[in-house]
């Protein structure tokens, strides 16, 4: 049975700064990938309907995994919907990821839900990836930077 995993995070920002997070390739390469991991991006076209490519690099070991997808839905500084497709046949299956914005009195509440994560990678494994990413995102949104 395909998993699904669910976060929640409160981050001392507004929400553009996080949508832009997820709209620039650079920004994405930064955060996205857990610790240990360097992330490349092939493609980029965010908008609904468009594509993307990118592959995740254990720092380690040099060995990679690639994936793509595809956005379904995006409404600035609120919402985000794409799919994940795995290169890896071993892999199988289309996973769903949801990123909603929401303004709060200190920043933004954001909520990550993650449908179809294949049987294969265990859901903890996939909750401490995404806990990692956010942490990284943490750093890049937060800081009040005037130059």
């Amino acid at each position: 049975m395909p998993h699904t995993i669910t976060l929640h995070r409160v981050f001392r920002c507004p929400p553009v700064r996080l949508f832009n997070a997820f709209a620039n390739a650079a920004a994405l390469a930064k955060w996205l990938p857990p610790f240990g991991f360097t992330c490349t991006v092939h493609d980029l076209d965010f908008r609904a309907g468009g594509k993307f490519r990118m592959a995740f690099t254990n720092h380690t070991n040099g060995q990679s995994h690639s994936f793509g997808g595809e956005y379904l839905e995006i409404t600035p500084n609120e919402r985000i919907r794409y799919t994940d497709v795995f290169d890896d046949p071993n892999l199988p299956g289309t996973m769903t990821c949801t990123i909603e914005l929401r303004e709060v009195l200190c920043g933004t509440e954001l909520r990550v839900t993650q449908e179809g994560i294949p049987d294969v990678i265990p859901a903890e494994m996939c909750h401490l990836g995404w806990q990692e990413g956010l942490i990284q995102l943490a750093q890049l949104a937060e800081p009040e930077i005037n130059q």
